[in-house]
């Protein structure tokens, strides 16, 4: 959780325009730039509490903890005697995974001031990460009644999820989504609701109690044809076999086979669906495709305009054979999973991947996969 600077910390109330070319250096991703400009309206205005919260969680942000937790303690020097530099203190241990160490500062800071929002959310995140969700919880209430606040509710929301009280976490992520302040704030949340409805389709079991298809599934929603423990790694063969079955139980056709890669496997695909294979670059917006790879070819931009007008005319699907769990996720079915480089075993069970097919929060669910003519989006 990653919200120190979403917090409302200006009582000086000063002019925006200092801190406009530190913003705009991070929305481009100069983290090393954006930090030397708040650097600097810290340097000209110390007592200006948004450009050491946004310095802060800059820092935090993009992983440097320990120029963040130094960052604290400079902040220690100036409000000496106030809450707000002990709890970017707090929250900078607990990104170093110093959870105890957060909490008693924290609670230091409570004493000082009982009223910053701050401190309070931050409380109830490091009691979160220290597994205590009834004390995460409360702090989080008193957090919200000080600053109703998007991240807060995302907070309680996932803090339910854990618990496995999905309803509960549904209503506490509507009610971020209705608060959301920017677009990207409300997609962010609009996820975490999509990812609590599919995880809900397996309660009561929680997700550590998932098998990894079943969690990338709840995570991503992008079906998983290996779905059920094996001693083994199923080959490539066998989950291109195992996905033509579940084109077949599922009705689904295919106007093209879009090849990222050359591969053997994709002789089976060419003969069931009666089309020859041909390069992303070819596509037919007059046919249903299917672009398939081994692996995602992240560095191909033929491959991700392909994906790109697949997911905006909603026609057609993006497969893998295999899916490694650190790659983004922008396919919408995977044969096997891989973690660290190497295939999970797995076991492929067409059965399984066909409810997950049928699920609302499905990648695949409000897609044409058929041959018939169907209205076309436009990009």
């Amino acid at each position: 959780m990653r919200t120190t600077s979403s917090f409302e910390i200006f009582p000086n109330e000063p002019s925006e325009r200092e801190l406009a070319r530190a913003r705009w250096l991070r929305r481009e991703g100069r983290i090393e730039d954006a930090e030397a400009a708040y650097r600097s309206v810290i340097e000209q205005q110390p007592g200006l509490r948004t450009s050491w919260t946004e310095c802060f969680d800059l820092l935090r942000s993009a992983g440097q903890l320990a120029k963040a937790l130094s960052l604290a303690t400079e902040a220690e020097g100036v409000f000496s005697t106030e809450a707000f530099p002990l709890a970017l203190k707090g929250a900078a241990l607990i990104e170093q995974d110093r959870i105890p160490d957060a909490i008693e500062v924290l609670e230091v800071a409570v004493e000082r001031d009982p009223y910053l929002a701050l401190t309070w959310h931050e409380l109830g995140y490091a009691a979160y990460r220290l597994g205590n969700g009834d004390r995460a919880l409360l702090a989080l209430d008193r957090a919200f009644a000080l600053e109703p606040h998007t991240e807060t509710l995302v907070l309680r929301g996932r803090i339910f999820r854990d618990a496995g009280e999905y309803y509960a976490a549904e209503v506490a992520f509507e009610g971020a989504a209705d608060a959301a302040a920017h677009d990207d704030q409300r997609a962010e949340v609009l996820r975490e609701i999509d990812f609590t409805r599919r995880l809900g389709a397996f309660a009561p079991r929680r997700l550590r109690h998932l098998t990894p298809a079943e969690r990338w599934f709840a995570q991503h929603g992008a079906i998983v044809v290996a779905s059920h423990g094996g001693s083994a790694a199923p080959t490539g063969e066998e989950l291109v076999e195992a996905f033509i079955g579940l084109a077949e139980d599922r009705e689904w056709g295919f106007g093209q086979i879009l090849a990222g890669d050359d591969d053997s496997s994709w002789t089976a695909l060419t003969q069931h669906f009666g089309v020859p294979a041909a390069s992303p670059y070819e596509t037919d917006p007059d046919r249903v495709p299917l672009l398939i790879a081994t692996r995602p070819p992240v560095d191909s931009p033929p491959w991700a305009e392909a994906c790109r007008r697949i997911h905006t005319r909603g026609r057609g699907a993006v497969v893998t054979v295999w899916h490694a769990d650190d790659l983004p996720v922008d396919v919408d079915l995977v044969g096997g999973l891989e973690q660290g480089g190497i295939p999970v075993p797995l076991v492929p069970d067409t059965a399984a991947a066909a409810v997950m097919a049928q699920h609302p929060g499905a990648r695949l669910a409000d897609r044409h996969l058929g041959l018939t003519p169907d209205t076309i989006r436009t990009d």
